[in-house]
């Protein structure tokens, strides 16, 4: 089969893009999809470099998330038939004509979602979501500070704040970006390379603050923005493409503040009931209308190492995505 394999680790530069690789097999519990097309994330990028939580042997293809039609099933696997469309959270592997996925997150996807939509909607969607319906259990009415704003997982927070009944806030660094969060629902927009973040929200809210800080950048945007977090706030640390901060827990204390991670592995394998319900949910929202995932750029598989590069050199707007096969 096709594929784009990392044989060394390194950069998105240093993928190799092959017409031999073998097809692998399912084991129990698993399917094989043949993949259509495959959304790309930011943890592609660090697994290259050997630097993230999974570390597959080499050579592997690199691919957190596909669509495609199921091609084979694996013992034990029930629910699900060859020939089904579907959408998968995968280990690795999604940079190839075909792909290993766990049956439990593997999904038919609403019938008329596109397949580029569909391969780009599990990863981003289903983190924020969890993250704000379960972790920082964000309320109808609350204040939402999203940082990122345009990128991908970003975009989806702004998105799903909204749908959940928050007023958001989004934050980031240029017009383009604030006027893609304002077109996904968010009620004001902060440039936060304008003027310091907190002075800015802390004008738009009298002083109060926010409730929630959604933050997948992390790095010199976490100061102030936990400065714009109000009494009782919770800060959701979701990643750090910024750097990673360190936080002062003298000012968690002072305004009664909590910080918290949120992961989706944690979901995966300690709380499925809950990321099932949030599959649900999201695709009830999308069949509704309320959420518009916005793919700003689709690449061939043979050029699949520029679609890393574009979320490596934070180039990118909503989401990334490889077509496989037409």
């Amino acid at each position: 089969m096709r594929a784009l394999l990392c044989r060394n680790l390194g950069t998105p530069k240093d993928l190799a893009y092959v017409a031999d690789a073998p097809v692998p097999r399912p084991g129990a519990g698993e399917v094989l999809i043949k993949v259509r097309a495959t959304g790309i994330n930011y943890a592609d990028v660090v697994m290259i470099k050997g630097q993230y939580q999974t570390k597959p042997p080499l050579p592997f293809a690199p691919g957190l998330e596909c669509a495609g039609e199921v091609a084979e099933l694996g013992p034990d696997v029930a629910g699900l038939a060859v020939g089904d469309a579907v959408l998968a959270k995968l280990a690795y592997g999604g940079l190839a004509e075909f792909a290993l996925a766990p049956a439990f997150e593997t999904y038919r996807k609403p019938p008329a979602m596109p397949w580029d939509v569909a391969a780009s909607f599990y990863v981003a969607y289903v983190s924020s979501h969890v993250a704000l319906r379960w972790q920082a259990r964000l309320m109808p009415g609350e204040r939402l500070l999203v940082l990122g704003a345009g990128g991908g997982t970003g975009l989806t927070a702004v998105e799903l704040g909204k749908a959940m009944g928050a007023v958001v806030y989004a934050a980031a660094s240029s017009a383009d970006k604030l006027s893609l969060a304002r077109s996904r629902g968010a009620d004001h927009v902060v440039d936060y390379s304008a003027a310091a973040l907190n002075e800015q929200i802390n004008r738009m809210t009298d002083d109060d603050g926010v409730n929630v800080v959604f933050d997948p950048v992390g790095g010199d945007l976490f100061d102030p923005a936990l400065s714009s977090l109000g009494w009782g706030g919770r800060y959701l640390l979701f990643g750090f493409v910024g750097g990673i901060p360190q936080i002062p827990a003298n000012r968690l204390l002072v305004k009664h503040r909590s910080a918290m991670g949120s992961s989706l592995r944690y979901f995966q394998d300690r709380a499925r009931d809950q990321l099932r319900q949030s599959v649900e949910e999201l695709f009830a929202l999308w069949s509704a209308g309320r959420l518009k995932p916005h793919v700003s750029r689709c690449f061939p598989l043979e050029h699949g190492a520029q679609a890393i590069l574009e979320l490596a050199e934070r180039r990118a707007t909503g989401r990334v995505v490889v077509e496989v096969a037409s």
